[in-house]
């Protein structure tokens, strides 16, 4: 195919016009899937919402870096595209990437124009997915228009996944607003992001996924979309996590080595602790709200606290258990009580959460230390 050949510092790249069906032959639609039933399962689906059944059909892709798939935005481009007149359906390049290491044969007389080979593979959608997935829709009711179609594209080959990771947190980072719990996923994919962050998000996953873990599945990484019960955001836990590594940075390295896997048993055995000591009401979120996001955030900052206590982190490292935590957390069994959901917030009054988690944090602290 004809391309145009683009050189920027040490990256290369080629500009290209797909037609409509050639193009969506050669891509590959992906969408973020979490494995405890938050995908669009088929048994929930309107049979006569055909772009509902087309996100179910792509949704279990572990690959896929993208935002989840909005099916109201998808209608929205396709009702755009049957209606629009005068302006071009497409007028923005779609970014496709290949790990394929393409070919180019230059025109005679010219540096940057020539043929570019295809991939045998399929292209990954760095940005326009729900474009291209609109145009699925519209070849579909209205074939002969959407031959006539070129779709702009731009096309980067020969590198690593995580390139296109990183380009696409950089596109979505800056102009377009994306869930910022999205972002915390990615956080250890791109290379301009500091080591704290990194840590802190690889800490994060371990929380979400790991069977050992108490608040498995409980953190949300979805947004609006989970249906599934949460306690809190991940970019909330996130934040707590990354302030934390941040202010006992030497104690991470000198301690843990910076292993994500030795800060999670922290975490892990911390939190365990903390369920230990309050077993009627972890969990409980009905009437209780002692595993609400306001509540966890102060948890962590109590364990913030107690990792200048060198005796107490001490005891850890020996016995890699929550034994010495919960022994340390006793006096919060008396407290109870005060996390009943009914009154709570008079009981912790504030203005807005900050203020409410700084109470929390407080009245824990205090607890603990007389």
């Amino acid at each position: 195919m004809l391309a145009t050949r683009v050189k920027q510092k040490e990256s290369t790249f080629y500009f290209v016009a797909y037609r409509t069906a050639d193009l969506l032959e050669k891509v590959k639609f992906t969408s973020r899937y979490y494995f405890e039933g938050e995908e669009l399962s088929e048994a929930r689906l309107r049979q006569d919402d055909e772009v509902a059944q087309f996100i179910a059909g792509i949704e279990r892709s572990e690959k896929g870096f993208q935002r989840v798939l909005n099916r109201q935005k998808i209608k929205q481009i396709v009702n755009f595209y049957e209606t629009v007149l005068t302006q071009p359906m497409v007028p923005g390049t779609v970014l496709l990437f290949t790990d394929e290491t393409l070919s180019f044969r230059k025109l005679d007389g010219s540096d940057s124009i020539g043929h570019l080979s295809e991939p045998k593979g399929k292209y990954l959608v760095i940005d326009g997915q729900h474009r291209l997935a609109g145009l699925q829709f519209f070849k579909e009711r209205h074939a002969d228009q959407a031959a006539n179609v070129e779709i702009p594209c731009v096309v980067f080959d020969g590198r690593s996944a995580e390139f296109a990771t990183e380009m696409f947190v950089i596109i979505n980072s800056t102009h377009t607003r994306i869930n910022r719990s999205h972002l915390v996923d990615l956080y250890e994919k791109v290379s301009w992001e500091s080591p704290e962050k990194k840590f802190a998000a690889k800490v994060v996953n371990l929380l979400y996924g790991e069977a050992d873990s108490p608040i498995q599945y409980k953190i949300n990484r979805l947004g609006g979309r989970s249906k599934q019960e949460k306690w809190i955001l991940q970019s909330e836990l996130f934040n707590e996590l990354y302030k934390l590594v941040k202010h006992h940075g030497r104690w991470v390295e000198s301690h843990l080595g910076t292993r994500t896997d030795k800060c999670y048993a922290l975490v892990r055995d911390y939190l365990k602790a903390a369920k230990e000591v309050m077993h009627e009401v972890w969990g409980n979120n009905e009437r209780y709200m002692f595993t609400r996001d306001v509540t966890l955030k102060a948890l962590i900052r109590v364990l913030d606290d107690l990792i200048v206590d060198r005796k107490l982190m001490g005891q850890w490292e020996q016995e890699k258990s929550p034994k010495p935590f919960a022994n340390t957390l006793m006096p919060w069994a008396g407290l109870t009580k005060e996390f009943r959901a009914d009154g709570f917030y008079e009981r912790f009054p504030a203005k807005g959460q900050l203020e409410r988690v700084r109470r929390i944090h407080q009245r824990l602290l205090d607890a603990i230390i007389g």
